[in-house]
């Protein structure tokens, strides 16, 4: 026992609540041989696991969310990487869009996945930039909203920074940058649907949360104007919203998703291994096989609904977070090539705040009469200003005072239109054409994992798989 042989190996451990975290055990070993032995095939079957990425573009946002986005990665994320022999080139953004406009630059292909440190505006950069680029290299022409776009199979990894960190915890289920960067380190890979949104044959944003008109336009315009409060500005913009109550006219037109198994409100959450997303990936490996890129949907089966709506939603995830932990839509799937549209229709002040409070809890939120959630895969929506051709005289005055209208909603005009909000994203375009295109990038996550506490309440045929 005079000279010990020994080695180290670090693995990943599973904690409460979605929490990942690193530790070590070391084995001591007389026999120096045995012990080489030991360490080289060890060695040999992680050299193996091709998904774990070995160099990676990280690109941070100091300013963004909780300004803490250069110290979390130089204390809890770089050792990490540093551990995993992981080589990383970084790049601090200095102003909007620079990660965007980096990634059309650089060459993308050398690295096996990029990653961004900060919060939901700092991932949307990111992925336009990725997607953008996979397309303008493959000739594909984004303002035509029947093209097939190309998929991004290169990752995208989200060290959370922000102020709400909504896509990192509906697809992991907790905003922890630790955790989240064991799962880049160990090269999970979680497909995700995206959004892309037009106007007129213009392509304008892509989106992988929340597409919000009405009440969720409302509150982002208003507290993009009060920067200064910091996050309070959420929560006095939201108050302010909620108590004046507007409510827009418009059309909605969509294509139900029928090749898409599951409902809105089937209890049926998207987890890890999800088999509704297996087969839709399924699916969509035969289209692309038979028909290739050139493949279009069909152009029958829209429904049509007029009326007044406080709130249009779209989702592609739960969009859940700490203060909505079952998030907008429970049931909607991470890569189904579906989103969820949920239509809020005109209701007293006293319903909407039932329907606002119903997100906190466990009650089913689409359990009202003003309130209907279609599975769809493609959406229009247009205002009734927009459908208006004749212009009179009330319009022309809602024209000439618009802004002391916004500013004095007690006044008599009405507000005809409402903004987007895409992603955290204003879109001054109230006419849009969404269309969901199927696991269109891939994310360094597995998805959240099962949680038999939280699922015993939530999911009985969950439980029952588990007994």
């Amino acid at each position: 026992m005079a000279k010990l042989h020994a080695f180290t190996v670090y693995y990943v451990k599973r904690g409460r609540n979605h929490r990942w975290r690193c530790s070590d055990v070391t084995f001591w070993c007389v026999d120096e041989h045995l012990c080489n032995q030991w360490t080289q095939a060890l060695k040999e079957l992680l050299e193996m696991q091709k998904s774990r990425p070995k160099q990676l573009l990280v690109y941070i946002n100091p300013y963004g969310g909780k300004r803490q986005g250069k110290r979390i990665y130089e204390q809890k994320v770089a050792p990490l990487f540093s551990l995993a022999s992981i080589s990383t080139d970084v790049v601090i953004t200095e102003h909007a869009n620079h990660a965007k406009d980096n990634l059309f630059e650089v060459n993308i292909y050398k690295y096996d996945g990029v990653v961004c440190v900060g919060g939901d505006g700092m991932f949307s950069e990111v992925m336009h930039g990725l997607i953008g680029r996979m397309q303008k290299d493959s000739g594909i022409d984004q303002n035509n909203p029947k093209a097939s776009l190309v998929q991004c199979n290169i990752r995208i990894g989200i060290i959370p920074a922000g102020s709400t960190d909504c896509i990192c915890y509906s697809t992991v289920g907790i905003s922890d940058p630790v955790t989240s960067a064991l799962h880049i380190i160990i090269g999970d890979c979680q497909p995700l649907d995206v959004s892309s949104v037009h106007h007129n044959n213009t392509f304008l944003k892509y989106s992988v949360s929340l597409l919000g008109y009405g009440f969720y336009g409302d509150i982002l315009k208003d507290s993009e104007k009060k920067r200064w409060m910091g996050p309070m500005r959420y929560d006095y913009s939201g108050l302010k919203t909620f108590l004046s109550h507007h409510y827009y006219e418009g059309t909605i037109a969509y294509q139900p998703a029928k090749q898409t198994h599951g409902s809105p409100r089937d209890k049926e959450s998207c987890r890890t291994g999800c088999y509704i997303c297996k087969k839709s990936e399924k699916q969509l490996a035969e289209q692309t096989k038979e028909h290739g890129l050139k493949h279009e949907e069909g152009e029958e089966d829209w429904k049509v609904i007029k009326g007044k709506f406080l709130a249009i939603n779209a989702v592609n995830m739960s969009c859940a977070c700490p203060r909505s932990p079952k998030g907008l839509s429970p049931a909607a799937h991470l890569a189904d090539g579906s989103a969820d549209l949920i239509l809020v229709r005109k209701c007293s002040r006293f319903d909407f705040l039932r329907y606002l409070v119903r997100h906190t809890n466990q009650d089913d939120q689409f359990d009202f009469p003003f309130v209907d959630v279609y599975r769809v895969k493609r959406f229009q929506f247009t205002s009734k200003l927009s459908e208006d051709n004749e212009s009179n005289v009330m319009d022309i005055g809602k024209k000439r005072f618009g802004q002391f209208c916004r500013d004095h909603p007690a006044c008599c005009c009405n507000i005809v239109n409402s903004t987007w909000n895409c992603d955290g994203e204003t879109l001054d375009s109230s006419a849009i054409e969404v269309r969901v295109h199927c696991q269109l990038m891939k994310l360094f996550a597995r998805g959240i994992e099962e949680n038999c506490k939280d699922e015993a309440a939530y999911s009985q045929s969950r439980i029952e798989q588990l007994l």
